[in-house]
């Protein structure tokens, strides 16, 4: 019997062919796709350096250790040793080592080498020290960033009371201080006294490490609003800070020759003399101060007397590079070293110490300003600015603070 084999053809529909072939070709991609995806390693980095081609281990300094004790634990030569820390001096003196300061030993992955070791001196600064292939130093300085912050405050108490508990930092005070010290007497801030600041942070990898430049602030004291902006004119490159009006903060002199605990006695043209007790004028203000704190010069001069004037004891006056004003130190301790008849000085240099010399009742200085020869009080002087910003650039800076104002304004407290 013949067995006949019978073959029966189909024919399909050409869009099922399409389909089917569409089909396949999306699978050799997708296979194709997957071959190549490989899974990732992701290594752990220190200061730059990988897991990938090193061992890590960290560490921090103990009290009283050295480097060469941590060094020679590493099994590193005493020849290394000493090239390091005779080479490289200038670089880095390895003697500079502190307690409580953290560091890493990367060894090598093949035989655990020791290969380098990081010390962090600080939160920006690095020093790296070579022992594969060469030995060498160097000091690695980590990128700062800068974020714009800003704060509002209401003074209870005191600014550093009020700053503080607002989470700003006391080298933030200071700068604040100096910025309005020719403008606010800090010892005699009011309660609701306001501020409003926008302030440089610094950040080392996301880590805040200190407060840069003061942008912009506005202080009101008494009422009165005094603002502040920081600014470079296009022919300077160095920034001065100056008003809503572009008068200059810095002025021809000081709001005060001292930091003191009071007033003790303002300028009056009839007071009673506590050792004489008579009434005649008392042209000065007298700041009470432990003796032997620093007294500045209020502002640029030349030295035109330093030495004994009986009832004012030991005594300064110093001739002002700007009128024909003349300032008065009375009481004094000692003078600084260097200071004498005929010395030039600077704005807020140090001249002398608080004392109580002469007829005195206490320790305190009698500060004196006079202008044309004529006494003046120093407590309501319109104290003039130093350099104002060029009338052919006041337009362009008006222009240029319309939104720091803007943004310091909107600051809620």
């Amino acid at each position: 019997m013949e067995i006949t084999k019978q073959v029966i053809k189909y024919t399909l529909p050409l869009f099922f062919i399409f389909f089917i072939s569409c089909s396949e070709q999306k699978k050799d991609v997708i296979k194709e796709e997957l071959e190549i995806i490989e899974p990732k390693i992701i290594y752990n980095k220190i200061h730059g350096f990988s897991e990938e081609n090193y061992v890590f281990d960290s560490s921090v300094v103990r009290n009283g250790e050295s480097f060469g004790e941590i060094l020679q634990r590493m099994d590193i030569s005493y020849s290394a040793i000493n090239k390091l820390s005779t080479s490289f001096r200038e670089v880095y003196d390895i003697r500079r080592i502190y307690p409580g300061d953290k560091y890493y030993i990367l060894r090598t992955k093949d035989s655990l080498k020791s290969a380098k070791l990081i010390y962090q001196h600080s939160l920006t600064e690095l020093v790296v020290m070579n022992f594969i292939d060469s030995i060498y130093l160097y000091v690695e300085n980590k990128p700062i960033t800068i974020k714009l912050k800003e704060s509002a405050g209401v003074i209870k108490y005191s600014l550093w009371e009020s700053f503080i508990s607002n989470n700003l930092t006391p080298a933030l005070v200071s700068d604040v201080a100096n910025l309005y010290a020719w403008t606010i007497d800090f010892f005699d801030i009011q309660t609701n006294d306001s501020y409003k600041i926008i302030y440089e942070a610094k950040y080392v990898d996301d880590q805040f490490v200190g407060v840069g430049n003061i942008k912009a602030m506005l202080f009101n004291h008494k009422g009165r609003n005094l603002y502040a902006f920081r600014y470079g004119s296009p022919h300077e490159k160095i920034e001065h800070y100056y008003d809503e009006k572009g008068e200059s903060m810095q002025r021809a002199l000081l709001s005060a020759p001292l930091e003191y605990v009071r007033i003790s006695s303002k300028f009056s043209h009839r007071r009673l003399h506590p050792i004489k007790k008579i009434y005649r004028p008392h042209f000065g203000v007298d700041y009470a101060a432990p003796t032997g704190t620093d007294v500045v010069s209020t502002g640029d001069g030349k030295v035109i007397f330093a030495g004994w004037s009986r009832g004012a004891g030991y005594m300064i006056k110093i001739k002002h590079t700007f009128g024909d004003v003349v300032t008065k130190y009375l009481h004094l301790n000692k003078f600084e070293k260097g200071i004498k008849k005929g010395v030039y000085v600077e704005q807020g240099e140090k001249i002398a110490e608080v004392g109580s010399t002469g007829l005195s009742t206490g320790p305190h200085l009698d500060y004196r300003v006079y202008i044309g020869g004529k006494p003046v009080n120093p407590l309501k002087m319109n104290i003039p600015s130093k350099d104002p910003i060029p009338d052919t650039l006041k337009e362009k800076y008006l222009k240029d603070i319309l939104l720091l104002r803007k943004n310091l304004d909107q600051i809620e407290p």
